[in-house]
């Protein structure tokens, strides 16, 4: 079965976005970069918030500036050819290969699980990643995480009232002082 992984920049306080509604602070190192480039490859399809796919709009034409850099238009030519769905109210149509989701959430996992394919189901946005989360869908927490405290704004984590544990898979610290945290979710298996 497909894993469902979130993955997002955060600030070492816990932030995607500041209070400003900047995130300024997550440009990565070149390593880094490279490093979410390899991620992507893994990623099947992508869900996407609206304010995240509007953010990420940009990919949809960058290749066309002159001045991108090799690393720039390969994770250009990545993003382009990955199918994304998008989760709005608002929106009535999306650009590229991406699609406005037809049901919620948890329905569009349950279908894409079904499907044939392969490559993870990556969700991005604390909004839907917490509407994910409430219903006990995401299977990896993936955090690239920046040594700065930025004081509030949208938290990476959910906030829920309720535990869950988690088992480090793997970690990974870069030159900038980013570090890359990779959790499973424990699972606990049924009693008969």
């Amino acid at each position: 079965m497909r894993s469902v992984t979130y993955s997002m920049s955060v600030s070492l306080d816990g932030y995607i976005v500041g209070p400003d509604g900047r995130f300024d602070w997550t440009v990565p190192d070149e390593e880094a970069f490279r490093f979410w480039i390899d991620e992507i490859r893994e990623v099947g399809v992508h869900l996407l918030g609206r304010r995240l796919y509007e953010t990420m709009l940009y990919w949809e034409t960058a290749d066309q500036d002159p001045s991108l850099d090799d690393a720039n238009l390969e994770w250009t030519a990545l993003w382009k050819a990955l199918p994304r769905v998008v989760f709005s109210t608002t929106l009535s149509s999306v650009q590229g290969n991406a699609r406005l989701a037809s049901g919620g959430v948890a329905e569009e996992i349950e279908r894409l699980r079904a499907e044939p394919g392969e490559g993870d189901i990556a969700i991005g946005g604390a909004t839907l990643a917490a509407e994910a989360a409430a219903a006990d869908l995401i299977d990896e927490y993936r955090a690239m995480v920046y040594p700065v405290l930025v004081g509030g704004g949208t938290p990476f984590f959910p906030q829920r009232e309720r535990r869950v544990d988690l088992e480090l898979v793997e970690t990974r610290t870069f030159p900038s002082g980013v570090v890359y945290l990779r959790h499973r979710v424990a699972r606990q298996a049924a009693v008969s």
